[in-house]
């Protein structure tokens, strides 16, 4: 029986998002998140014919403005986009909507990193949860906005998760 899955598959890369702003986005992963910048490349487009469409699901008359590649400590980087188009919307989706979504970044201490964005003028959500009882016992998180409206996450789980107690599977941890 062949193995299930992608042939030779290693991991995320890459994580991409498109924002209104390139430079914001970039100052706030690298000055408030604490990132790395490492390069930058576009323009790129428009094209005559369909090759938006065809190989990215854009409007054949999209532009890539710029993109540029930031890197938060262990993980994969964020490819970030500043895109035109003539069908753009530039309303970010709920995480209850299709296609919503969120970024979550592992803390040692989710207090003093929830004080710390607060401090930069960073809107947080709530203050940090727990989730007692379920798989993810042990672990701590709380919801905050980018500056341009992305929701992110932080975590934060210093011992055993609950679900670690029952399989010897292990999610990804950037502790390891």
């Amino acid at each position: 029986m062949p193995p299930k899955g992608m042939p030779g598959m290693r991991g995320t890369q890459h994580i991409g998002i498109t924002v209104p702003d390139v430079d914001e986005a970039v100052d706030f992963f690298v000055n408030v998140m604490g990132g790395e910048s490492f390069f930058s490349i576009g323009p790129f487009g428009p094209f005559d014919d369909d090759w938006m469409t065809e190989n990215l699901n854009v409007h054949p008359q999209a532009v890539i403005e710029t993109a540029r590649l930031v890197k938060c400590k262990n993980g994969p980087a964020f490819e970030i986009f500043k895109y035109t188009s003539p069908d753009q919307t530039t309303a970010f989706p709920k995480n209850s909507d299709i296609g919503g979504y969120h970024v979550a970044f592992y803390v040692d201490d989710i207090d003093v990193a929830t004080q710390y964005l607060r401090d930069q003028g960073i809107k947080v959500l709530g203050e940090p949860n727990s989730l007692p009882g379920t798989p993810w016992e042990g672990l701590r998180w709380v919801y905050f906005l980018a500056p341009w409206g992305m929701q992110m996450e932080l975590v934060s789980s210093p011992g055993e998760l609950a679900y670690e107690k029952t399989t010897d599977k292990r999610l990804w941890d950037p502790r390891d």
